[in-house]
């Protein structure tokens, strides 16, 4: 059990702060189907950075890490400044800009790991290898059954994207940027009439939404791969995105539906193990979260209500 909880926290986590930067992005009224690329690119910044910088620490600190962490939170807002340019200044389908930035990153940082690795590091490899993240254990509580699992192996990421989440709930539903924002998804027109520049409150959306997606990329490639490489466009994003869609675009709620996810993975590759399946059954088990996301799709996406200008073109004009 506690296997499961250990397992299924470091999953949903990532995936959970994914999908708080795809709610703000779609509050604002831009549907973003990009997460996915946006993890990429960001773990790919923020690999790169950690190799980079690796030789100038000892082996065992874990400085690279956190310094990964800040540049794959840089790469991702970059990169999600061409969703914001295409969607905003040019007026560009969002759904096709979207899956066009998904293509784009795993071309892109395919291509240039390759280069990079032969130009820089003189090796012929697609990947960046990084190594597992340390853990850590919160001595005396971890030992209360069940609920000390919560608190026993966690990644270091784990606390910094609880952290960064509870910020984010916090500018979301207590500030006035996040009053803006909300309302630039349900009536653009007003927030306009009220002197606030709709372009610009979006454009912040989407890189916020650029930052927390490179976030959960480079814990993704910290944890479950121990490297960067095509293997991490898996779908992390379209499940993100699932997951914010089954919360209602609300953060509590949506991190009710990562945890499912991660549970319902965590706890798919602990049933292998019991049973003593091959080891190519690990391999179905991933697809659990993504059954999980169609079933509750299916019988719940009825009463989800997206925010009103979700996708709509903001035009001045056609007031």
């Amino acid at each position: 059990m506690n296997t499961v909880i250990i397992d299924g926290l470091s999953f949903a986590l990532p995936l959970f702060i994914m999908a708080i930067g795809g709610i703000y992005s779609e509050k604002s009224g831009i549907t973003n189907l990009a997460i996915e690329g946006l993890q990429g690119f960001g773990a790919f910044t923020g690999a790169l950075v950690a190799l980079l910088v690796a030789d100038k620490f000892a082996g065992n600190s874990a400085v690279p890490f956190y310094i990964a962490m800040l540049f794959a939170v840089i790469g991702g807002m970059l990169f999600s400044l061409i969703h914001a340019l295409l969607c905003i200044r040019f007026k560009a389908n969002m759904v096709i800009s979207g899956v066009v930035i998904n293509i784009l990153a795993m071309a892109l940082t395919s291509f240039l790991t390759k280069q990079i690795n032969a130009t820089v590091f003189g090796a012929a490899s697609d990947k960046f290898v990084l190594g597992v993240s340390s853990r850590l254990t919160v001595p005396g509580i971890s030992k209360i059954p069940i609920l000390g699992a919560v608190f026993t192996n966690v990644y270091p990421f784990e606390i910094v994207i609880i952290v960064v989440a509870f910020i984010a709930w916090f500018v979301m539903y207590r500030t006035r940027f996040g009053m803006h924002l909300r309302a630039c998804g349900d009536n653009p027109h007003a927030v306009d009439a009220a002197g606030i520049e709709v372009g610009r409150v979006r454009l912040v959306a989407v890189m916020v939404s650029g930052a927390l997606s490179g976030l959960g990329g480079i814990c993704f490639a910290y944890s479950i791969s121990a490297n960067f490489s095509n293997n991490i466009y898996v779908g992390y994003g379209y499940l993100a995105i699932a997951a914010l869609i089954f919360g209602n675009w609300r953060i509590l709620p949506t991190l009710g539906a990562c945890l499912l996810f991660g549970f319902a993975r965590s706890g798919g590759y602990r049933i292998v193990q019991m049973l003593e399946m091959p080891s190519s059954y690990q391999d179905l088990v991933m697809i659990l979260p993504y059954v999980l996301t169609l079933l509750l799709l299916v019988f719940f996406s009825k009463h989800n209500r997206a925010p009103r200008a979700l996708g709509e073109i903001y035009d001045k004009g056609s007031r």
